[in-house]
């Protein structure tokens, strides 16, 4: 199982996968590589798809609420980076990734060579950070993954025409099934970290944007979005008349990137990149 240390220890797990163009698949809040799976089969040849683990998420070490924090995440990022021996790479960072994405452009922009953002920008609406801060690091109420399963298209609204599959693999990628219940597969202090950031004043993210300045930039965004409004991906856009957008129907947060729109400004973006 690949691993690396990350600057305070952590062991860390990531996968790495092709030849070519690295590009550094970042997750969300409280998921992990497998966000990538659907868009995976899709990309290109030449492409080096990169996923890690969040420390507390995957198959990475729990290291407590008090790390679980962005800049330490972009840290462990940089650390992979340093560990796989790459001067730089692309990223593409759903929700949370794309805020570490934003992050590595404040304080790292040389080593990166371009970002994809997937749902996330530099205003989050609260209802979106209301519905976060319900479920995060608690176990569902359904208790065996058929009953998730018939469950999950009356919970996530604002996704459309999914097929009972794709919830069936969503489900047992995220939850596992005991005989108390179904349970959460990351540390459950990732709650208290949450709870704990949204104590502070929201910082003004809108300079991490700007700081993306001359990178290739994509943003994919659900139409049913709850937490990236369309105001803001519209101002987005204005700042950079360069950037590549897609608007993803029927999907909510987040978009699970082997829609056409998706896979099309995702191609566009990598094309920019080379």
């Amino acid at each position: 199982m690949p691993e690396f240390s990350a600057p305070d220890g952590a062991r860390l797990h990531y996968t790495d996968e092709g030849t070519g163009m690295p590009v550094l698949a970042l997750s969300g809040l409280s998921r992990n590589g497998s966000d990538f799976d659907y868009l995976a089969p899709h990309l290109p040849k030449g492409i080096r798809l990169i996923r890690m683990d969040y420390r507390g998420r995957g198959r990475s070490e729990w290291t407590g609420a008090e790390t679980y924090t962005i800049p330490t995440e972009a840290g462990d990022a940089l650390a992979l980076l340093d560990h796989l021996g790459l001067e730089q790479a692309a990223v593409i960072g759903t929700s949370r990734g794309g805020l570490i994405a934003m992050v590595l452009a404040g304080i790292a922009k040389a080593r990166l060579t371009g970002i994809c953002l997937v749902d996330i920008g530099p205003e989050l609406d609260d209802a979106g950070l209301d519905v976060i801060r319900d479920y995060i690091g608690r176990n569902p109420p359904q208790k065996t993954h058929a009953d998730a399963i018939a469950m999950r298209a009356t919970l996530l609204k604002g996704f459309e025409n999914v097929p009972e599959a794709r919830w069936a693999e969503e489900v047992q990628k995220h939850y596992i099934e005991t005989p108390d219940g179904l349970q959460i597969n990351y540390d459950p202090a990732l709650r208290d970290a949450i709870l704990a950031a949204g104590e502070t004043p929201v910082p003004d993210l809108w300079p991490l944007y700007d700081a993306m300045a001359g990178l290739p930039l994509a943003l994919i965004r659900g139409v049913n979005s709850d937490l990236l409004s369309k105001a803001t991906a519209d101002e987005m856009a204005r700042r950079r008349p360069d950037l590549i957008r897609a608007e993803v129907p029927g999907r909510g947060h987040v978009p699970f990137l082997d829609e056409p729109e998706a896979l099309d400004a995702i191609h566009a973006w990598l094309k920019a990149l080379a």
